[in-house]
């Protein structure tokens, strides 16, 4: 929506209340006139109890008070008629700039302003008078016609000794920024007590704000409301107000109604049909629900309408044409249904038409082109779909255009090149496709073009930026659009904004980028550069706050950057090396740091710790070496550690405790030693994800880590672990019930992390929340497996493999229902499979070979589309079943299937090796032929000999150390 025209409509009743209210009162500021002494002092007390760090009373000197700034008195007798003490700022001065707010009022309203006994006018707005109630005395002035105290801090009750004020034209009390409903800086809040029954007093009153302030639903606000025939303006934005059941009312004089934000549950009031003079209607962000024909078809004269976020349904009626003066139509976030009729091309006076977030289908109209006074069209976020047409050049006072997120299709028109007024262009999440028309370089008024997640192609050259001197947001992100101009090219505009991944701007890195010395946001990855960053990106870095280089062939050094207050810095998967340079540590304010998968080798420097805002540090995939620094443990608000696949060693420090928000805590595939710290379980409570694998830890898993009922990942495979898997396994509640999504405020960060499971490597990031998973394969783990293991009811994966775990397959494995890979392979494990593995209806993915397991394979249907039983079953001699075609009633297929009592050949069981050997051999060679031609088959082909090969040398020392202890 537009915010210029918005403010335009309402205020417009506030610039024609107060042109007449200053048309009746006679001021004067003339030397002629000779200010009353008893007001003078009555003034100079009121300025004693205030302060002034602007001066704006610093012309309140002398005995000629009717010349002060502010004041204003009858040109008849001298009696201060006007006090209009309003602060000079802006609205939008009035939340954004602090150091504006000197010229703010402070203090206390002194009673002494009584002695104004012929006040009119009284504005105190746009002040602070924190820490005290609306003076009850205000309603002694029984010559007032104009109140304004918004925004001026006044907290409490309204007094209801306002009612006295007989002759009260105009009365602003509102307390919020209408359009964003931002709260005030300091904490004020207004509340009407009891009743309102004293507003029906106020017979004169023509314009009423009371937006921010709490009446409440329990108390009748209408009735006395609907006793001001005058009325012309009503705002009760944010008022937590219900509305009555009437349907006569005495306001019909009303011009503007404003009763936005309130959460009114209900039809269309009926009552609001008789309001023939309403010009101005504002029921956004409420529950009025219904068709919204039946909400403005009585409703001729309305020049501006916002019904926004609510729940009307059904077509835009056609009948909306009849409203000839209209000029702003806002009905975004509803539930708008069917094509845009071809009827609103009539509206001619339209200049914000806001239909956003419905659920609109069909072409956009080309009657739209016809409205050539509209200067906002904002149809997105619906379901549109066709292209955009030719005759949106004809809209020639256009300055906003939204149609992101639909479904149009097509190429951009050219005669997108007319609209020379247009500011914004945004037409992110689309189906677009073609090449940009180069007509786009006339649009010499644009400063943000926004054309992400779309499929155009083609090439961006110097034309198409030919009058663009006012760009500052250029968004071209995932489209294949190529960036070709001249290494030259010295562009007319300087970049904020400028996001082009997944496009192809490289291989140079872009040199024209050097001019845009403000820019906030850079993001180019996997664009297709394969240089090093120049020495001029540093002069750039000024403000630079978001960066992501990520997924490019950029070499050298880590960049400098002359901005202590950058966020974000992804440089992940390119080719960057040398050592990780100190001057990281002078970006104070980062919060996301992710250089992984490039070539820094040395040590991480102790200063990172430096950073104590930073929430995620990914350093992965590296050959980075030493220690793990212990000033990592400053880093309080660390939420995402990845220091994996690197060459870290020792101990891990005791500092790291401190990380008491750690979610992610990836350390494996580095040198790291000594036992698992008991403090990762108790210290570190919201870990979600532990990865410990591949190290030389030793010793036992402690007991402590049983503590952390968050975890929901923990892989501590191929260790040195020995002891018993702890019984209090069961206390890890977070391997109970799926977690929630990984969010860190250190967007666009998508959290991933790497493991073994189903056989194979596999990196989790959108389904990493789906993961729940123990690993503790390859290690000297011993003893039974705990059945309390089975209360893990949200467990996907569950690897114990190569290890040293006797006794047998808990009964209970069929209680982990959500199970998809299950490797207790290489293990000491006996006895019979339990029937109720069978019932693993996800299950893809099972290896229970090499144990002593015997008896009959269960039967089930999952079962049996596992794979080759040899992998899962294999190395397992007493195990019988169809699916290894070895009957579970003999011993062995010799004794069994070859021979009857006398040695000769039984006629089935021939015919049974006539049909077992040739698949033997054409399967034995579609094995041979497939490890000879698939490399990674091969790999792992490999890699399982290797591991059988160390569980044997395992085995055989364990068993001679169990001999040797028992002989000696």
């Amino acid at each position: 929506m537009e915010t210029t025209f918005i403010l335009i409509f309402i205020l417009f009743p506030f610039f024609q209340t107060y042109n007449a209210i200053s048309n009746n009162i006679m001021v004067t500021n003339s030397s002629n006139i000779t200010c009353i002494p008893k007001e003078r002092q009555s003034l100079v007390v009121f300025k004693q109890g205030l302060t002034d760090e602007s001066n704006r009373l610093s012309t309140w000197t002398g005995v000629k008070c009717c010349e002060w700034e502010g004041v204003g008195c009858d040109k008849r007798n001298g009696h201060v008629v006007k006090l209009d003490l309003r602060s000079p700022l802006s609205f939008i001065d009035y939340y954004i700039s602090s150091n504006t707010r000197r010229s703010w009022l402070k203090g206390k309203v002194s009673p002494s302003l009584l002695n104004l006994k012929y006040l009119r006018y009284l504005d105190l707005s746009m002040n602070n008078f924190t820490g005290q109630n609306i003076p009850e005395f205000f309603g002694s002035f029984k010559y007032l016609e104009y109140l304004n105290l918004s925004f001026s801090g006044f907290s409490g009750v309204v007094p209801p000794h306002l009612g006295n004020l007989s002759r009260l034209e105009y009365l602003d009390l509102h307390l919020l920024y209408r359009y964003d409903m931002v709260p005030l800086s300091y904490d004020v809040s207004l509340m009407v007590k009891d009743d309102l029954q004293w507003m029906s007093l106020l017979s004169s009153l023509k314009h009423l704000d009371f937006s921010g302030i709490t009446i409440g639903n329990h108390i009748d606000w209408f009735h006395p409301i609907n006793m001001l025939p005058s009325l012309l303006t009503l705002n009760l934005a944010l008022c937590d107000i219900n509305l009555s059941f009437i349907k006569f009312i005495n306001f019909t004089s009303l011009n503007s109604l404003d009763l936005s934000f309130n959460g009114i549950n209900s039809t269309f009031p009926v009552w609001l049909s008789n309001l023939s003079s309403l010009e101005h209607l504002n029921l956004e962000k409420n529950n009025f629900h219904g068709r919204i024909s039946d909400f403005i078809g009585t409703l001729s004269s309305l020049s501006s309408i916002e019904l926004s976020s609510n729940q009307l349904s059904g077509p835009i009626p056609p009948s909306l044409s009849g409203l000839s003066s209209l000029r702003v139509l806002d009905l975004s976030m509803n539930q708008l249904s069917g094509p845009i009729p071809r009827s609103l091309g009539g509206l001619s006076s339209l200049r914000v038409l806001d239909l956003s977030m419905n659920q609109l289908s069909s072409p956009i109209p080309r009657s739209l082109g016809g409205l050539s006074s509209l200067r906002v069209l904002d149809l997105s976020r619906n379901q549109l779909s066709g292209s955009i047409p030719k005759s949106i050049g004809q809209m020639s006072m256009l300055e906003e255009l939204q149609l992101s997120v639909n479904h149009l299709s097509g190429g951009l028109p050219k005669s997108i090149g007319l609209l020379t007024r247009l500011h914004e262009l945004s037409l992110y999440i689309n189906q677009l496709s073609g090449s940009i028309p180069t007509s786009l370089g006339e649009l010499s008024s644009l400063f943000k073009l926004d054309v992400s997640y779309n499929s155009l192609d083609g090439v961006l050259s110097e034309i198409h930026f030919m009058k663009l001197n006012n760009l500052v947001v250029l968004d071209l992100s995932e489209n294949s659009i190529t960036f070709n101009v001249s290494p030259n090219w010295i562009p007319l505009f300087q970049l904020n904004y400028f996001r082009a991944s997944s496009c192809n701007i490289g291989p140079q890195f872009p040199n024209w980028l050097q001019t845009s010395t403000y820019i906030i946001d850079i993001h180019l990855s996997n664009s297709g550069i394969r240089d090093s960053i120049p020495e001029w990106f540093e002069n750039i870095t000024f403000h630079l706050g978001f960066l992501d280089l990520s997924e490019n062939k950029i070499g050298g050094n880590l960049p400098r950057m002359r901005n202590p207050g950058i966020v974000a810095v992804n440089l992940a998967q390119n080719l960057f090396n040398g050592s990780v340079p100190t001057h990281l540590c002078e970006w104070s304010s980062i919060r996301l740091l992710d250089l992984s998968n490039n070539n820094f080798s040395g040590v991480l420097p102790k200063c990172v710790g430096n950073l104590i805002h930073l929430q995620v540090m990914d350093i992965k995939n590296n050959t980075l070496t030493g220690d793990v620094p212990s000033s990592l443990g400053f880093l309080s608000n660390l939420e995402s550690l990845h220091l994996s696949n690197n060459k870290f060693k020792g101990n891990l420090p005791v500092a790291l405790q401190n990380l008491t928000r750690l979610v992610t805590c990836d350390l494996g595939k580095n040198l790291l030693t000594g036992d698992i710290p008991s403090w990762i379980g108790n210290k570190l409570s919201k870990l979600r994800i532990l990865n410990l694998q591949s190290n030389n830890f030793m010793g036992k898993i402690p007991p402590k880590l049983c503590q952390n009922n968050a975890l929901q990942h923990l892989n501590l495979a191929n260790n040195n672990i020995s002891g018993m898997i702890p019984h209090c396994i069961y206390n890890l509640t977070g391997m109970i019930v799926t977690s929630v999504d990984f969010q860190y405020y250190a967007s666009p960060y998508e959290e991933n992390i790497e493991s073994y499971i189903k056989g194979i490597q596999l990196k989790y990031t959108k389904t990493l929340k789906y993961l729940t998973s123990i690993d503790f394969s390859s290690n000297q783990i011993i003893g039974e497996i705990p059945d309390v293991l089975m209360n893990l009811a949200a467990l996907n994966n569950l690897n114990l493999s190569r290890n040293l775990l006797s006794g047998q397959i808990p009964t209970r494995i069929g209680n982990l229902n959500k199970l998809e890979s299950l490797d207790f392979s290489m293990n000491l494990l006996s006895g019979g499979i339990p029937q109720s593995l069978a019932t693993l209806n996800f299950l893809s993915y099972l290896n229970l070979s090499f144990n002593n397991l015997s008896g009959q394979i269960p039967f089930g249907s999952q079962l049996q589309t596992l794979g080759d039983p040899l992998a899962i079953y294999g190395g397992n001699n007493e195990l019988c079943g169809p699916i290894l075609l070895r009957s579970c009633n003999r011993k062995s297929l010799p004794d069994t299937h070859v021979s009857d009592e006398d040695g000769n050949i039984e006629i089935e069981d021939f015919w049974l090796l006539i049909t077992i050997i040739p698949g033997f051999v054409v399967g034995f060679m579609g094995f041979i032929g497939s490890l000879y031609f698939i490399k990674e088959w091969r790999l792992v082909y490999f890699e399982t000999i290797e591991n059988v090969y160390s569980w044997l040398v395992v085995w055989i020392i364990v068993t001679l150390t169990r001999i040797q202890r028992k002989i000696f």
